[in-house]
């Protein structure tokens, strides 16, 4: 590792869809890292189709952090690497109050903020799309785009996660436009919130990162600071996505952004 990257704020956990906790603090120490931040899926939503989706996959941090908390201080007590105890959290509009009360309780490290819905479904899924109409897909994406714009400007997160990760569903991808990546900069430009440069995709079939170049080249003409996340679920994706974010930001001319200094 070279001076240019000290810590990686994401990747996740037994705690939610993550390997287990020991073996990714481990991993973050054995690539080099001075830092690293557990940063579990946590929802708190009120509609039934994101509540069975948080049954079912577990993203129960809200019930778990203490418990996960005690798990970070035994690990701290064996591996040399500064462990972040962080959140990534589905933004919902209408569970804003809920959220806020959250964190405050919870009093993390830091928060990540994501928006992973579009047409009431994750994002991922591209099944009930394909019979939209392209005015239709446009449209949502419009929504989603509006969605992060609140998030972002809600100021409940020190980092906003995969802020074009509508690029992954192969649906709607190619919809987001300059117009979108500058309505995100300008809420950018006004909040404490900051992107992180999201490794989770760069080595599997879509071969980006998130924001893409396009949106990338966006923020850095804003001049928002920007934060590192290599989004990584298994011990053995943190090296090789450190690497590449590495190599992106030593591109770019970028110094990492710390994301509690903003």
């Amino acid at each position: 590792m070279s001076d240019v990257l000290t810590a990686d704020y994401h990747v996740h956990s037994n705690y939610s869809d993550g390997s287990f906790l020991e073996w990714m603090v481990r991993s973050a120490a054995r690539t080099g890292l001075e830092g690293v931040g557990i940063a579990d899926h946590c929802m708190l939503p009120r509609r039934r189709e994101p509540l069975e989706h948080r049954i079912v996959a577990g993203y129960n941090l809200d019930l778990t952090y203490k418990r996960r908390r005690e798990a970070i201080d035994l690990v701290d007590e064996v591996v040399d690497i500064e462990i972040y105890d962080a959140v990534e959290m589905d933004f919902f509009r209408e569970s804003t109050e809920e959220i806020a009360a959250f964190l405050a309780e919870a009093d993390f490290d830091y928060a990540i903020g994501s928006v992973h819905e579009i047409d009431g479904q994750n994002v991922h899924f591209s099944e009930h799309l394909l019979d939209k109409s392209p005015s239709q897909r446009k449209a949502l994406v419009d929504d989603y785009f509006d969605d992060l714009e609140t998030m972002i400007r809600s100021e409940l997160f020190e980092i906003c996660a995969h802020p074009d990760i509508v690029e992954r569903n192969e649906a709607i991808r190619g919809l987001a436009t300059k117009a979108h990546y500058e309505q995100i900069a300008a809420a950018f430009a006004d909040s404490r919130t900051i992107p992180e440069l999201n490794a989770g995709r760069i080595l599997d079939e879509y071969g980006q990162f998130h924001p893409n170049e396009p949106f990338l080249e966006i923020l850095i003409e804003y001049d928002i600071p920007i934060t590192v996340g290599s989004d990584s679920h298994s011990p053995e994706a943190i090296g090789p996505r450190i690497e590449r974010l590495e190599r992106a930001f030593e591109d770019h001319g970028l110094t990492p952004a710390i994301p509690f200094e903003h």
